[in-house]
């Protein structure tokens, strides 16, 4: 069976049920765009991609960031001194071994990644305050289901995560 694009179907998943995905994923990426609009003026994808890592997963060194982004430490380390420069970042010292450098999130930067993971949830709750309250709890079954199926694991990637912790 067809899916629409060509590629054979997954045996027991219909087409409907693909293109249902589809359509709320589109829905969850113009979300995701809107919450970035809010802060560009503040900092690019690359330096929230930085923030919303270290918020999630708590102080990177520069080679976590520089592996995140892909990129090299150089560039890592430019990202970051954009970051500490605008109050978003601070560093410091490793007590045990001071060759180490860890970034921490500001007050500030907490304060700007929150602000982007709430317009997230508030969007997303809009969208389903409009649903039938009887439906909600099957989507929320079956958003569950489907992220388990997925592996349970998100993105710490700010430009696409929805806050979920991981």
């Amino acid at each position: 069976m067809d899916t629409g694009g060509g590629s054979d179907q997954i045996p027991d998943v219909s087409s409907r049920e693909v293109e249902a995905m589809m359509r709320a994923a589109d829905t969850l990426l113009r979300v995701v765009a809107s919450s970035v609009a809010e802060v560009e003026d503040v900092v690019n994808s690359p330096q929230l991609r930085v923030l919303v890592r270290i918020h999630t997963r708590g102080p990177q060194n520069l080679g976590g960031v520089a592996a995140e982004l892909g990129v090299h430490a150089s560039n890592a380390t430019r990202i970051c001194d954009r970051l500490v420069a605008a109050d978003l970042l601070e560093r410091r010292e490793d007590p045990a071994d001071r060759r180490y450098i860890w970034l921490e999130l500001t007050a500030k930067g907490r304060a700007l990644v929150e602000s982007v993971l709430n317009h997230r949830r508030e969007a997303i709750a809009e969208v389903m305050s409009r649903m039938p309250a009887g439906r909600r709890p099957a989507l929320t079954a079956a958003l569950e289901a489907f992220a388990a199926a997925a592996g349970g694991q998100g993105t710490t990637d700010g430009r696409f995560t929805l806050g979920a912790s991981t």
